[in-house]
């Protein structure tokens, strides 16, 4: 399996982490995985709503070096 593609947006504050990441995670393939760091405490609300409403999985959250952690699997063809 491929290593998760990183997303650091960390230093942006809301909405700027959600929008980055939706931005950047648009090209990539489905069932591609995504590590997104963020400082911004509200993205523990809103990633796993970014996700649940695009219907990407939320593997995994947590913290890393200060900074919240989610690892995120894009939606495959048909989810969202």
């Amino acid at each position: 399996m491929d290593e998760p593609f990183l997303i650091d947006v960390r230093g942006l504050k809301c909405p700027l982490p959600v929008l980055k990441t939706a931005k950047r995670m648009a090209p990539l393939v489905a069932g591609s995985r995504v590590i997104v760091l963020t400082s911004d405490p509200m993205a523990a609300i809103d990633i796993p709503h970014f996700c649940q409403e695009n219907g990407h999985r939320l593997l995994d959250k947590g913290e890393q070096d200060g900074a919240l952690r989610f690892e995120i699997e894009k939606a495959t063809a048909g989810q969202s």
